[in-house]
């Protein structure tokens, strides 16, 4: 397959469902500016690559994704939420969340972890364009959760998560497609297949079936703003970063 390279002057992306996109792999290069990134999730394509590398853009095939509609909530999780084991905020720390994201690998995979400087810098401005969110789950005062995504029209498009208590990320995750579900949204995307997403509820669809939601969704409008105000969640006693 011949890598396509993009220019750092021109926001462009070949198709993402091209005939010679067989690995996932929509093109290489370019930089991680607002323009840049927001084209790239409308048309279903995410940054993805280590520090000593330029940006690989993606669009695999298949796609995973979670229908809300399809959660699924196991028993062993039904007792947090009756205890109210954790609680759960919503864009009150965003650029903790993402750095805290950083200290792990994606995804359970083997590698450098792909949240270098210039992707924390990158989505903090979308963070405060309102497009880019955080999950924040504490117990007490303490943040043992969260995860952080983008949000553009009837989808969320989810980033990466952790924990530093049992299912923190998870009980994050739930409350979150639960409040998504309120609101209608389409699909969350989870990008790659991992059995813990599967577990979840989320399902494979092909990448032309993602990308005719992804043309369909962006004729949708898309809410910009505090997470707060949109989710009906209480603002926590925490300084907002940005």
């Amino acid at each position: 397959m011949a890598i396509v390279w993009l220019p750092d002057n021109e926001i462009t992306f070949p198709h993402p469902d091209s005939e010679d996109n067989t690995d996932g792999i929509v093109a290489v290069g370019g930089d991680l500016s607002v323009d840049r990134l927001l084209l790239a999730y409308r048309w279903g394509i995410f940054p993805w690559y280590n520090a000593d590398e330029p940006p690989i853009w993606w669009s695999p095939n298949p796609r995973c994704v979670l229908f809300p509609k399809d959660l699924k909530v196991h028993k062993s999780m039904r007792s947090y939420f009756n205890k109210d084991k954790y609680q759960v905020t919503y864009d009150t720390c965003f650029e903790t969340i993402i750095r805290e994201c950083g200290q792990k690998n994606r995804k359970g995979q083997e590698g450098e972890t792909w949240i270098t400087e210039d992707f924390v810098e990158a989505y903090v401005k979308l963070h405060e364009l309102g497009v880019a969110h955080s999950v924040e789950v504490w117990d007490g005062e303490a943040l043992v959760g969260g995860l952080y995504g983008i949000s553009l029209g009837k989808c969320f498009f989810g980033e990466s998560m952790f924990a530093k208590k049992s299912n923190a990320s998870k009980f994050g995750f739930i409350t979150l497609v639960r409040k998504l579900t309120e609101l209608d949204f389409w699909l969350i995307d989870a990008q790659v297949v991992t059995q813990h997403m599967l577990s979840l509820g989320a399902t494979t669809i092909s990448r032309k079936s993602f990308l005719d939601y992804m043309r369909r969704n962006n004729q949708e409008k898309t809410y910009k703003g505090d997470w707060n105000l949109l989710l009906n969640g209480i603002p926590r006693t925490v300084t907002k970063e940005g």
